[in-house]
């Protein structure tokens, strides 16, 4: 059996702001971790494609807020930043 995922030392390069930013960010990467996860059973963000992070970011969150919407596209651009992936295409 392998360890989970560490999410915070993979972060933790491109994190940056006041103490409770990055929490918000590791918790919402967390959760998108685990959506992506029970989606298509990649528990690894270098497994990710960016059609995994558009996924959660249209369909995985259609019922949340707008606000929602605009604080995971943060975290999802970060995790983008971290693999080196083109952040544009994101969007």
């Amino acid at each position: 059996m392998s360890k989970p995922f560490d999410m915070a030392l993979f972060l933790s390069g491109v994190l940056g702001g006041s103490k409770s930013t990055r929490q918000r960010h590791l918790r919402q990467a967390r959760i998108m971790q685990a959506a992506i996860q029970r989606r298509w059973q990649r528990d690894n963000p270098w497994t990710w494609q960016l059609k995994h992070l558009r996924w959660f970011l249209t369909q995985h969150l259609q019922n949340h807020s707008d606000h929602s919407h605009y604080y995971y596209r943060l975290t999802a651009l970060l995790v983008c930043k971290r693999l080196g992936k083109d952040r544009k295409k994101l969007l």
